[in-house]
């Protein structure tokens, strides 16, 4: 009699085992997948890193010509009424920082027709991957502005910037 209970016992224990095993199944394969994504993810950036450090001619040619685009793009709209923003503008940056510069940055640097902003600084900050992050002061007779600008080499455009205050040796507004 105790064997039999002891059997019983035992094949419910099993089965509940197996019943919990069952229902983690999905959550399994979730997790199996999410790990081949992530998998996939990583060996990508790892040919792009490879293709990066393997060539650093080409991409010396890319920041080259990124810092070109960059400060071009800095002496379109620091040179320009804000009102040509959206055509000048237009493939030197995205529709987000056009607006940004039309709304917000614009209004507090005084951009006058009789000012011309020189772009005497531009520095990169981050070199090695498709952002490139760059600091531009833009200076005239009267005042420097300062600004941090990230360039997507991929998309061969500015995706993001800010303005910065100037301390110290550009700080010439009056």
């Amino acid at each position: 009699m105790k064997n039999s209970r002891f059997i019983i016992f035992a094949s419910l224990v099993l089965a509940g085992i197996l019943l919990v095993q069952f229902n983690q199944i999905p959550n399994l394969d979730k997790q199996l997948g999410q790990a081949k994504a992530d998998l996939k993810q990583a060996k990508a950036n790892h040919v792009k890193s490879q293709t990066i450090v393997s060539s650093p001619k080409s991409q010396q040619s890319t920041v080259s010509d990124s810092t070109n685009q960059v400060t071009n793009f800095v002496k379109t709209f620091s040179n320009q009424p804000t009102s040509t923003y959206p055509n000048s503008l237009t493939g030197l940056a995205s529709q987000k920082v056009i607006n940004e510069l039309t709304q917000t940055f614009a209004p507090s640097v005084t951009f006058s027709d009789k000012a011309h902003y020189d772009v005497p600084l531009v520095g990169l900050k981050n070199a090695w991957g498709s952002d490139l992050e760059y600091l531009v002061i833009a200076k005239s007779d009267a005042q420097s502005v300062a600004y941090t600008i990230t360039y997507d080499t991929d998309e061969k455009q500015v995706t993001d910037m800010s303005r910065l205050t100037l301390k110290g040796a550009f700080d010439n507004e009056k």
